[in-house]
């Protein structure tokens, strides 16, 4: 893409059409500047099919944050507008509003609340809260959306991969497969998630990680083709890297011929005073190769390798690698535990396309507009009540049991302090005979989950670095029950409604579907 189409395709008109129609119709009633609050959530966890989410990770604000920095309503932009015309060739802008974005075309007016980047969040809670201009916080809806839905699906799959490898080094190798350069966005979210490293060299230095990798099959093929031989090309990649010599070792066979030619080049840079790294598979019983090469290496003297597994992994299927070895190692005289340790799975198309589950139902709605200095709580009312909003200003505070473990996210009326309310009652979000009381021993801590990041147009805090973010994501899954993170029918974590926040939105719900 040209430099100048870049910069209108992905500026301040990446956006929905929609998002301007709906501008100019609030301008047009004069109501463009009035203040209004927008709530970005999510409705359901990922379902992947086979198995299911009980969480997710937040990720992708700094990106938003970089992208409204920039966005501004350019000469051409108004151009672009300015040529659009409805069905019977007249103008869909008036000029005036063009005028007006023209003056205000950026999102300086614009404040944001929101949950950090690696938190744990759930369905239901603002993890994103805008307020500004009615117009601006309009057209704000689609590259908000856009940008944060998506690096939180893949930041949610990293996690879920990252706890079925037990430890295990994660490497990110999704580049060739992904969607364009929206890997880019995806490898971020992926390290925040859980991956240990990418193959994406680009991203990895701008992120400050080294990027990894070993060889494919075309460096054998190639040596193998002009007279060589698999131990060629091995050897060749050997004395280019002696320090960081990882082959893959299945493009013949892989017990047969792939590792032990690896061992001999092992043995051989071992006498030159060089340690290798490891081997890779990439094809065939994942499972039952890694042993019965770990038993070839072992005898050989390099139990201490890595031995990397690649091939359209994902956190099932590594779960299956696992449980495989720990049955079936013993009997081959394994020891499961070390083999498990010093596995590294490159995982790719089933991380980078969060196979199973292609996108995150997140979602922005208005939840309050102001009139006369006085915020004015906006309800949605659908007849599918999980979709029925929450309305108004809120507070978002997440409890903590006796034992320290997260046990409920509660939404609270902006001015309500849950540590304040003895006894707490915690209301279903939907069910209205669904409720249960926590006394103030119960709980040993109550955290609010919101912070001011954009005042307008400001950025009110810094922005924390991918391992605060990593370490932030560490930290709230520790204090997560397990039954949470299963791979398989999670337990349900509680999302509540404060009692004073469930009767205003039960009041407003029956004052929308009162005959007008």
């Amino acid at each position: 893409m040209k430099p100048d189409a870049e910069a209108t395709a992905e500026g301040i008109l990446y956006t929905d059409e929609y998002q301007f129609t709906m501008a100019q119709v609030y301008f047009r009633m004069g109501l463009h500047e009035t203040p209004a609050q927008f709530d970005h959530f999510f409705r359901q966890y990922p379902d992947y099919g086979a198995h299911q989410a009980g969480y997710c990770i937040n990720a992708g604000l700094e990106w938003l944050l970089d992208w409204m920095g920039q966005a501004r309503m350019r000469v051409e932009d108004l151009e672009h507008l300015r040529s659009q015309t409805d069905r019977r060739g007249q103008r869909l802008f008036d000029e005036a509003f063009l005028r007006w974005l023209q003056a205000h075309g950026s999102f300086d007016s614009i404040s944001l609340a929101a949950i950090p980047e690696g938190r744990v969040v759930h369905p239901n809670v603002p993890l994103t809260v805008v307020r500004g201009p009615l117009a601006l916080a309009q057209i704000l809806e689609t590259p908000l959306l856009n940008l944060l839905n998506y690096q939180t699906l893949i930041a949610t799959k990293a996690s879920r991969i990252h706890i079925s490898a037990r430890g295990g080094t994660v490497l990110e190798f999704g580049m060739r497969r992904g969607q364009s350069t929206g890997v880019n966005a995806g490898g971020r979210a992926a390290l925040i998630g859980g991956a240990d490293f990418s193959s994406n060299v680009g991203l990895s230095h701008v992120l400050g990680y080294p990027p990894k990798g070993t060889h494919a099959h075309s460096l054998v093929q190639v040596f193998m083709a002009m007279g060589g031989s698999e131990l060629d090309a091995f050897q060749a990649y050997a004395d280019t890297y002696p320090d960081d010599c990882l082959l893959l070792v299945d493009t013949i066979s892989t017990l047969e011929s792939g590792v032990p030619n690896a061992i001999k080049v092992f043995e051989a840079l071992r006498r030159q005073g060089h340690e290798p790294v490891g081997i890779r598979l990439d094809s065939g019983d994942l499972a039952y190769l890694s042993i019965q090469a770990a038993k070839q290496l072992d005898a050989a003297g390099f139990d201490n390798v890595s031995i990397v597994l690649s091939n359209n992994l994902d956190e099932l299927i590594i779960w299956q690698i696992i449980t495989q070895i720990q049955d079936e190692a013993p009997r081959y005289g394994v020891e499961p535990d070390r083999l498990i340790q010093r596995l590294v799975y490159g995982v790719g198309t089933g991380l980078i396309t969060s196979r199973g589950q292609a996108a995150l139902d997140g979602v922005y709605k208005l939840v309050a507009v102001c009139q006369d200095d006085d915020w004015v709580p906006a309800i949605k009312v659908s007849e599918t009540p999980e979709k029925t909003l929450n309305p108004g200003h809120k507070g978002v505070w997440r409890l903590y049991d006796q034992r320290g473990r997260a046990t409920t996210d509660l939404l609270t009326l902006q001015a309500e302090d849950p540590r304040q309310m003895d006894p707490l009652v915690l209301h279903h979000p939907v069910a209205p005979t669904r409720f249960r009381s926590l006394r103030q021993a119960e709980v040993s801590a109550a955290e609010p989950l919101l912070q001011d990041v954009l005042v307008e147009g400001r950025l009110a805090v810094d922005q924390p670095s991918l391992e605060a973010m990593r370490a932030l994501r560490e930290a709230d899954l520790n204090r997560l029950d397990p039954g949470v993170k299963r791979l398989m029918n999670p337990h349900i974590y509680h999302v509540s409604l404060s009692e004073k926040l469930w009767r205003q939105k039960q009041a407003l719900i029956a004052a929308a579907q009162r005959p007008r």
